[in-house]
C-alpha cells in the first residue's frame, strides 16, 4: 500500500514556503512596483530583514542554493557595500523606519563574513531599520569555515540563535556530497556557541542524500541528540541536476529510492520523538519549551522560506542577490546574476528581476495552505469566517479531499479536516490541492518524499 501511496501522492510538488510560489514569478513584477509597496509598508506593523550572503568555500554537490564559490575574501568585502548601498534605497522609499522582529542570515555561508564586516551590517541595518529589544538574529552557519573568535563576535554583535549545516555525520556520505565535516568539528562549535552566550542551536539533517543507509539515518540522530540542539530541520535531497548542474557529481545510482526514502523519513521522526523532540509541521523537531513547539501548540506557527517559524509579520524585506522579498501585495525576487545585482545597485536602482502579484483568492488560499502545513489540520468554516468570505468558497476542494480521505491521508469532521498519521508525509500533494496555480509541468519542484 505505501508504494500504491508513493506512486499516487509522491509526484514532485512545492514545498509551500510561500504561496504563490516562486514558480508563479515573473518579470512583469518591476522595481516601481516594488518601490510602490514599500512605500505602503505601516510603521505600527513589524517587519523581517533576510540577508542573503551567496559564498561558500566550497561546493557540496548536493546544494540547491543560489551560492558562489570563492578563496578570496575581497569578492564578500565588495559584497558588503552593495548590501550597504541596497539597504539605503529600500530605506529611501520607506515613508517610516518600521520595526524589525526578525534578522535571519542565509547563504551561501554567512559566516564567511569577517567580524568587523559583520559588524558594520549591523550598524547599517541600525541606521536604516528600528531593531526590537526582542528580535530573534539568526544565522546560517557552515562549520566548516567557523572559527571560535567569529562565534564571539557574531554574537557580541546581536546574533542570538544559529542554525548549524549538519547534514550527514558519516564519512563515506559526507565523501559522496563533496562535504567532509567531522563530528568533533560540529561537537567544537556547539560548545563555542553555548559558551559565548548562544539562546538557540539549530541543526540541518538531510535524508536520501548518496550512499545513505536508513542506518546512517538514525545513527546522525543519535550523534545530533548528543549534542542536543533546541531544534533540528531535516529535508529530503532533492535532486534537480536539470536546474543545479553540479549534481550531476552524484551518482544517481548511489541515491535512495523512493520507498527507502520514505523509510528513513520515518525512521528519523520517531527516533527524535523518542528523544523528546516534538514533531513540527512536516519536518521540523524542536524541544518540548523551545517557542517553536509552543507556537505549535498553540496554533500560532507560520511558515516562510526559512521553514517553520514563529515570526508573524506580514513584510519581509529581502537584501541581496537572488533574495526575495514579501509584502502583502506581492513577492519580489532580486537578480540572481551577481554582475546585474552590482551594476544595478551602483546605478542607485532596486535590483528586482521578477515577482508575483497576490491576490484576494491567494491569500484565502494561502491561509489554507499554511494551516494544513503547520497544524496539519484546517477548519475551512472557520477560514471563511475570519475572511469573510462565502462559506462555499473552497467546495471544488472539498469535493478533491474526497479521494484523499478514501486513501486514509485525511479525515473530516464537519469543515474541519485533519492529516493522518499516514497521510503526514504526503502533507504537501494534500496543500496541493487548494493551490490554484499549480500547473500540470510539476518539474521545477522537489519530490514530496
Amino acid at each position: 500500500m505505501n508504494q500504491d501511496l508513493l506512486a499516487k501522492y509522491g509526484g514532485n510538488v512545492p514545498r509551500y514556503t510561500s504561496y504563490p510560489t516562486a514558480a508563479q514569478f515573473g518579470d512583469w513584477v518591476s522595481a516601481d512596483h516594488y518601490a510602490a509597496w514599500l512605500g505602503e509598508i505601516d510603521g505600527a506593523e513589524p517587519v523581517s530583514l533576510y540577508l542573503h550572503i551567496p559564498y561558500c568555500h566550497k561546493l557540496c554537490w548536493y546544494c540547491a542554493c543560489h551560492t558562489n564559490i570563492t578563496a578570496k575574501y575581497s569578492p564578500i568585502a565588495r559584497y558588503v557595500d552593495l548590501l550597504k548601498k541596497e539597504m539605503e534605497l529600500v530605506s529611501r522609499r520607506l515613508k517610516v523606519r518600521p520595526k524589525v522582529s526578525f534578522i535571519h542570515w542565509g547563504g551561501g555561508s554567512p559566516n564567511m563574513l569577517s567580524a568587523e564586516d559583520f559588524r558594520g551590517l549591523m550598524v547599517a541595518i541600525n541606521k536604516n531599520f528600528k531593531i526590537s529589544g526582542t528580535v530573534e538574529n539568526a544565522m546560517e552557519v557552515d562549520p566548516r569555515s567557523m572559527t571560535r573568535e567569529k562565534a564571539e563576535s557574531y554574537i557580541k554583535a546581536g546574533i542570538n540563535r544559529v542554525s548549524l549545516g549538519v547534514q550527514d555525520f558519516n564519512p563515506h556520505v559526507q565523501k559522496a556530497i563533496n562535504r567532509i565535516q567531522p563530528f568533533e568539528m560540529t561537537r567544537d562549535i556547539v560548545g563555542w556557541l553555548r559558551g559565548a552566550g548562544i539562546g538557540g542551536i539549530n541543526f540541518d539533517l538531510m535524508y536520501g542524500l548518496p550512499k545513505q543507509t536508513l542506518e546512517d539515518v538514525i545513527r546522525n540522530v543519535d550523534r545530533a541528540v548528543e549534542l542536543w540542539p533546541d531544534r533540528l530541520a531535516v529535508f529530503g535531497y532533492a535532486h534537480v541536476p536539470w536546474m543545479k548542474s553540479h549534481q550531476k557529481m552524484i551518482n544517481e545510482q548511489d541515491l535512495p529510492t523512493s520507498g527507502a526514502r520514505l523509510k528513513m523519513a520515518d525512521a528519523l521522526s520517531k527516533r527524535l520523538v523518542e528523544h523528546g523532540y516534538i514533531q513540527i509541521g512536516l519536518d521540523h523537531y524542536a524541544k518540548p519549551g523551545d517557542p517553536l513547539t509552543r507556537a505549535y501548540l498553540a496554533g500560532t506557527l507560520h511558515r516562510n522560506f526559512q521553514g517553520y517559524t514563529t515570526d508573524d509579520a506580514t513584510t519581509l524585506i529581502a537584501l541581496g542577490a537572488s533574495s526575495i522579498s514579501r509584502l502583502p501585495r506581492g513577492f519580489v525576487q532580486n537578480t540572481t546574476s551577481m554582475k546585474d545585482y552590482a551594476n544595478t545597485i551602483d546605478n542607485g536602482d532596486l535590483a528586482t528581476a521578477r515577482g508575483v502579484h497576490v491576490t484576494r483568492e491567494d491569500h484565502w488560499h494561502w491561509a489554507v495552505i499554511e494551516q494544513l502545513m503547520c497544524q496539519m489540520r484546517v477548519d475551512l468554516k472557520k477560514v471563511c469566517q475570519k475572511l469573510e468570505i462565502p462559506p462555499d468558497s473552497f467546495s471544488p476542494e472539498i469535493f478533491a479531499l474526497k479521494e484523499l480521505e478514501d486513501d486514509g491521508l485525511v479525515k473530516h469532521r464537519g469543515a474541519t479536516f485533519e492529516v493522518t498519521r499516514k497521510g503526514r508525509p504526503y502533507v504537501r500533494s494534500i496543500a496541493a490541492i487548494f493551490d490554484q496555480h499549480l500547473q500540470d509541468n510539476t518539474s521545477r519542484h522537489s519530490k514530496v518524499v
